[in-house]
C-alpha cells in the first residue's frame, strides 16, 4: 500500500524515524543498524517500507535499501516470527550476514538477535533455505548462462563458505572472503576455497 516514503527527516529516536512527507509526519520502525546510517534531521531521507496491519494497530517499517526491506519480508513468512523479530534480526545481522547464517546453519549468530532463540533459529534456517539464495550475496556466484551450471557452482559456493565456517570462521568473514573471489564458470569448491583462504591471507 506504501511502498517507500521520501521526504525530510524529522527526528529520530531508539529505533525510530518520523519522515515529514508535505506536512505529514510518520513514523517508521527501523532497525539500529539503519538508524545509525541515517542522515542528519532536515535532511532527505528514503525508507523503503513495510504496512504491517493488526486489529488494534497499524505500523510501519522502514528501511534504507529495497534489499533489506526484502529479507524483510522473507522473514515475515517463518512461522512464528513476526514483525518485531524480523527487525531485530535486521539489527543484529545485515541481509548478507543472514543469507550465510542460513546456508552455513550458523544457528548462534542468528540466536544473538533479540527476540530470537535456538529454537527459532532452527526454525528459520530450515524454512528459509529454499527462499534465500546465496548468489544474491557473492556477485558472480552462480551468473552463469545455463540453469544447471549456475545450480553446481551456487553448490560449490555454499560448500567453500561452509569449509570456512568449519575451519573456524564466523560466517561474515566466510562471506567478506569468498565474496572478493573472482568467480568463473570452472572453479569447483576446493577452487573456491583455496582463492578465499588466499584473500584470508594463509
Amino acid at each position: 500500500m506504501i511502498s517507500y516514503l521520501k521526504g525530510e527527516l524529522a527526528g529520530a529516536g531508539e529505533g525510530i524515524a518520523v519522515v515529514d512527507v508535505g506536512g505529514m509526519g510518520f513514523r517508521v520502525f527501523i532497525t539500529d543498524r539503519d538508524q545509525a546510517d541515517l542522515p542528519a534531521v532536515g535532511e532527505p531521507v528514503q525508507l523503503y517500507t513495510y504496512l504491517s496491519v493488526r486489529e488494534d494497530a497499524i505500523w510501519l517499517y522502514g528501511f534504507l535499501s529495497e534489499e533489506d526491506r526484502q529479507v524483510f519480508r522473507q522473514l515475515l513468512t517463518v512461522s512464528g516470527v513476526g514483525p518485531k523479530a524480523a527487525l531485530g534480526i535486521l539489527s543484529a545481522l545485515s541481509a548478507n550476514d543472514l543469507r550465510f547464517a542460513v546456508f552455513s546453519d550458523d544457528v548462534k549468530a542468528i540466536s544473538k538477535a533479540p527476540g530470537v532463540g535456538l529454537k527459532t533459529a532452527k526454525k528459520l534456517i530450515l524454512e528459509l533455505k529454499d527462499r534465500l539464495k546465496l548468489e544474491d550475496a557473492i556477485p558472480g556466484g552462480g551468473s552463469m548462462d545455463e540453469e544447471a551450471g549456475s545450480h553446481m557452482q551456487d553448490t560449490d559456493v555454499t560448500e567453500a563458505v561452509e569449509a570456512l565456517v568449519t575451519l573456524g570462521y564466523s560466517s561474515s568473514e566466510a562471506l567478506r572472503a569468498v565474496k572478493r573471489v573472482k568467480m568463473d564458470g570452472n572453479m569447483k569448491t576446493e577452487d573456491i576455497l583455496g582463492e578465499a583462504l588466499k584473500v584470508i591471507g594463509l
